[in-house]
C-alpha cells in the first residue's frame, strides 16, 4: 500500500518491517494486524488492516514521529 503526502511517500513494498502485531486468526472478522515500518529515509509509519468487525476494517497508513514510533514499539 502507498500513501503520499505533500513531501513524503510511505510504501509498504519499499519500507522495512520493524514490528508486526497480529490479533486473531486469519479470517476472524474481529482480527487485525498492525505493522510498524521504517522507510529508507528513516521515517516511521504504521500500517493497519483487519476484518470487518475490527477497529481497522479499512487499510490505513499513519505517519509516526520517531518518538511516537518508539512509544508504540514499547507498548506492543
Amino acid at each position: 500500500m502507498i500513501k503520499t503526502t505533500k513531501t513524503k511517500v510511505y510504501d509498504t513494498a519499499t519500507a522495512t518491517v520493524v514490528k508486526k502485531v497480529t490479533c486473531g486468526a486469519y479470517g476472524d472478522p474481529a482480527g487485525y494486524e498492525t505493522t510498524m515500518y521504517q522507510t529508507p529515509e528513516g521515517d516511521y509509519f504504521l500500517y493497519t488492516y483487519g476484518g470487518a468487525d475490527s477497529a481497522y476494517a479499512a487499510e490505513k497508513i499513519t505517519a509516526y514521529t520517531k518518538a511516537n514510533a518508539k512509544k508504540w514499539l514499547e507498548n506492543n
